[in-house]
């Protein structure tokens, strides 16, 4: 509360009078403050907030992580794929390091190193892409390019891709300038083979191709700040892709073959030839791909401007039984860990028998989905057990074992007692 007396009212942090200023506001226990003050206040605020939003922006370049560190925090969410993880690992690093020496050094220019992932559906080239932007805390957004067409067709822009990541760092446009865009299924915009003619134009193929030519180099563009169409009235975004990387990713079906033709077609003849042509002829998928080059990937379909564009190539082996079983246990997201987690919360401990696991990692290979398939096969089998179990508080545990995945068997459903519990329809009978 105010206090009342004779003294002069003054403020509490100027010492100016009543009449120096244009206001004077109380508070409680004969404190003032003028508006003078008040004003300066908030442009101090506004200061602190400015340098707050600048240091964050900057935050997840200028603690930049070795490539040893980068490949060990992949470790702990990617199995496998040790190659991939450790190309990826440097290309990033070069990368962030460029931005932090200003694009250039000693007058050498240093040019941005956008990636290509190329592996089979369900093989950890997204989950890739999303724990490289986590890691490095950059924004993160992810793009298909089966739905983008050149502009003035019905589709979305490519800059459409920009929104994305600019809304991602909350329009914070500094800090989205430094981000990372993922663009998958790249490999359907390979354009069409000349001896198949069409009288149609490739506005989803060559010509989705070219618009992004402009904006995976690096240049000023002009976002719609709402998505869709560009009108001349609206006013843009304005935000410079040279800093951002790009990440592009397919499966690219077919590539091998187009390696395994090349490798083939350098066989000399003689011995040695018969020797070494035997060889590749016994190389895996896998094997093959490592030995992409730019031109294998221009016979696919992809442009030679952006082949330019994209220098780091990485191939993403395809996964095997082992695999899949260490994705669904050992990550810090393991699948395992995370349905467990839930059931917990009901009171319920899940187990999971090890022919369960193997049950899971065979049927998701079965159906060549890779590792995507793995939660959708869980779920499936824990289906009934998860809506029963919230209303059976008599339930402490449910066992998942083999049969359960190959032969579509109920878990089993134990009591404290460890006795089995009843089914549903059990529990209808008796009640």
């Amino acid at each position: 509360m105010q206090r009342r007396g004779t003294e002069a009212q003054v403020c509490s942090f100027c010492h100016r009078g009543t009449e120096e200023v244009g206001r004077l506001i109380s508070g409680p226990d004969g404190v003032y403050i003028c508006d003078e003050c008040v004003a300066l206040c908030a442009e101090i605020l506004e200061e602190e907030k400015e340098q707050a939003q600048k240091e964050h922006a900057t935050a997840g370049v200028a603690q930049l992580p070795s490539p040893r560190e980068i490949t060990e925090r992949l470790d702990e969410y990617v199995i496998g794929q040790e190659r991939a993880k450790k190309v990826l690992a440097v290309a990033v690093y070069n990368h962030y390091k460029r931005i932090n020496a200003g694009g250039a050094t000693n007058d050498v220019e240093l040019a941005k190193s956008n990636i290509l992932l190329i592996g089979p559906t369900g093989s950890g080239k997204t989950l890739l892409a999303q724990t490289l932007a986590r890691l490095l805390n950059v924004p993160f957004v992810m793009a298909d390019a089966t739905t983008l067409t050149e502009a003035g067709y019905v589709g979305e822009d490519v800059e459409t891709i920009l929104l994305g990541l600019i809304q991602a760092a909350d329009y914070d446009l500094q800090r989205a300038a430094k981000g990372i865009i993922y663009i998958d299924e790249i490999d359907k915009t390979g354009r069409k083979s000349g001896d198949n003619p069409s009288i149609t134009r490739d506005v989803s193929g060559e010509g989705v191709q070219q618009a992004l030519l402009k904006i995976v180099e690096g240049a000023e563009i002009n976002v719609p700040p709402h998505g869709g169409r560009k009108h001349p009235q609206q006013e843009f975004i304005r935000i410079n892709t040279t800093d951002i990387l790009f990440i592009c990713g397919g499966t690219f079906e077919g590539l091998d073959k187009i390696v395994g033709e090349r490798i083939g077609a350098k066989g000399r003849v003689g011995f040695t030839a018969g020797r070494e042509g035997a060889r590749r002829g016994a190389m895996t998928t896998t094997e093959l791909l490592r030995e992409i080059t730019p031109d294998d990937l221009m016979r696919f379909g992809v442009i030679p401007e952006l082949v330019g564009r994209l220098p780091v190539l990485v191939s993403v082996e395809p996964l095997d039984r082992v695999a899949m079983i260490s994705i669904l246990t050992e990550p810090k997201n393991a699948l395992v860990k995370q349905f467990k987690r839930l059931f917990e919360l009901d009171g319920v401990e899940l187990v999971f028998t090890d022919d369960a696991l193997e049950a899971i990692a065979e049927e998701a290979m079965g159906r060549k989905t890779g590792a995507r398939g793995l939660r959708t096969l869980m779920e499936e089998a824990l289906l009934d057990v998860m809506y029963e179990i919230p209303s059976r508080p008599e339930v402490v545990r449910c066992v998942v074992s083999g049969d359960t995945i190959r032969r579509k068997l109920r878990p089993l459903l134990l009591t404290e007692a460890g006795r089995p519990a009843p089914e549903e329809g059990e529990l209808r009978e008796t009640g």
